[in-house]
């Protein structure tokens, strides 16, 4: 028994000399074909995305913003900066004070600035929870087509309003736009993703594959890979979502358009950090830097903040932030306004206008001497 038990195996190729052992699989490739079959998921991976480009429609109507539920499709806020470059328009960047929380798309501070300018020339190019480290990551990887023009910055001062929002706090926690931040430096002590998953972040947004593969699953598939999407859609046709479009552009109102008094909001005193030692602030200086150095002209708009929201120790901090902010501004030759709260009744909240707070606003830049010299061509 033990003779037959070492026994070595019985040669089971045919004549063909095909080895049936592996008879199950239906389809074997020589190394040319698999040569082949490199080649064509190589021009897949490159080309895709801007074949896909060509296909999928995007003319933008005036006051045009990133639909909420595609705030984390890069590829499409990519498109969207090419395309105000290429009609001329001056791109706004900022976080959800710039892309309108608690108004239309029509009466952002973007829309009041064209009309004050007599044309739609201002884009909105707001991200919503776009806090300064995912602003400084979404221009360096997704907004290389911004260069060589004219760039209207916000500056929100609440991200450096406690250490959470400044990312600077010791305890973990889940924040926005976690792929656009530095993954490995500087040091985000509240971020603790694998390595692996870092690494992979890291790689994939220097791909354009990557970002199309993202947006196609945000833009047509509920933010669900294809896999789990088809599992809980058996009978849908996957083809058939992709090819009923972009999600319209009139987005619904976020929240009530109501003032933060009317809500019953108390005064604040906000554990604000210090600037030498803040995150944000340097993240936010960094995206100043980028666009300056691919032959932007940078506009800073450092506010609007709910100054009526503060209690008095923490109005003292604030308007001493402001005072440095706008130092460093001067010193670095970068056009800026810092403007006066708006009316207690035109916030929401700690920073967000109303309807008539982004008129106001746009008012006041229209009538500010740095603005002026800027908006002129």
């Amino acid at each position: 028994m033990q003779g037959v038990a070492n026994k070595p195996p019985p040669d089971v190729r045919p004549r063909s000399g095909i080895d049936l052992r592996f008879g199950s699989n239906a389809m074997r490739l020589s190394g040319r074909q698999w040569a082949v079959a490199g080649l064509v998921f190589l021009a897949f991976f490159v080309f895709a995305p801007s074949l896909w480009e060509r296909a999928e429609k995007l003319d933008p109507p005036p006051d045009y913003r990133l639909p909420y539920d595609l705030s984390s499709d890069y590829w499409l806020f990519s498109r969207c900066a090419r395309l105000a470059e290429a009609r001329g328009e001056v791109p706004v960047l900022g976080d959800s004070v710039v892309w309108g929380q608690y108004v239309k798309r029509d009466a952002t501070l973007s829309h009041y600035l064209g009309e004050r300018a007599g044309a739609p020339q201002f884009a909105n190019l707001g991200l919503d929870g776009g806090h300064p480290a995912a602003l400084a990551g979404l221009l360096r990887y997704y907004g290389g087509d911004i260069a060589g023009g004219r760039v209207i910055l916000h500056c929100n001062l609440l991200w450096t309003a406690s250490k959470k929002h400044d990312l600077s706090s010791e305890k973990e926690f889940r924040f926005n736009h976690p792929t656009l931040v530095p993954q490995f430096l500087p040091c985000i002590p509240c971020y603790t993703e694998t390595g692996s998953k870092r690494l992979s972040i890291a790689i994939e947004r220097h791909m354009t594959f990557f970002s199309w593969a993202n947006h196609l699953r945000v833009a047509y598939f509920g933010q669900q890979d294809l896999p789990t999407w088809t599992m809980e859609h058996p009978t849908a046709d996957p083809l058939a979502a992709m090819r009923a479009g972009l999600p319209a552009a009139d987005d619904p109102l976020r929240h009530e358009p109501i003032s933060w008094t009317a809500r019953g909001v108390e005064k604040q005193d906000f554990a604000w950090v210090d600037l030498e030692t803040s995150l944000q602030w340097r993240f936010f200086r960094e995206a100043v830097e980028t666009l300056r150095a691919r032959g932007n002209k940078v506009f800073v708009l450092v506010g609007p903040f709910n100054e009526h929201m503060l209690n008095d120790e923490s109005l003292k901090v604030y308007a001493a932030r402001k005072r440095t902010v706008a130092a460093w501004l001067e010193a670095n030759q970068v056009p800026h306004l810092v403007p006066p709260p708006l009316p207690s009744e035109l916030y929401a909240d700690a920073s967000h206008p109303l309807a008539e707070g982004y008129r106001l606003l746009a008012r006041q830049l229209w009538e500010s001497a740095d603005f002026a010299r800027f908006a002129a061509r």
